[in-house]
C-alpha cells in the first residue's frame, strides 16, 4: 500500500462514517445540523466515498 492509496482509503472510511452518521441523524427526527445540511452531507459523502474508494484499489493494483 502506497500513502496515496492509504489516503483514498482513509478519505473512503471518513465518507462512510458520515453517511451512516447522517442517516441516523435523518431517522431520528430532529438532526443536530438540521436537515438540509444533514442531507447535504449524506449526498456528497456517498459518492466521494465511493470515487476514493475505487481510486485507492486502482493505485494499490498499479503499485503490486
Amino acid at each position: 500500500m502506497t500513502p496515496k492509496s492509504g489516503l483514498f482509503l482513509g478519505i473512503a472510511c471518513i465518507c462512510g462514517i458520515s453517511a451512516v452518521g447522517s442517516i441516523f441523524e435523518i431517522t431520528s427526527g430532529q438532526p443536530d445540523f438540521g436537515m438540509n445540511p444533514t442531507i447535504g452531507i449524506l449526498v456528497a459523502s456517498i459518492p466521494i466515498g465511493i470515487v476514493s474508494f475505487v481510486m485507492a484499489v486502482k493505485d494499490a493494483r498499479a503499485n503490486l
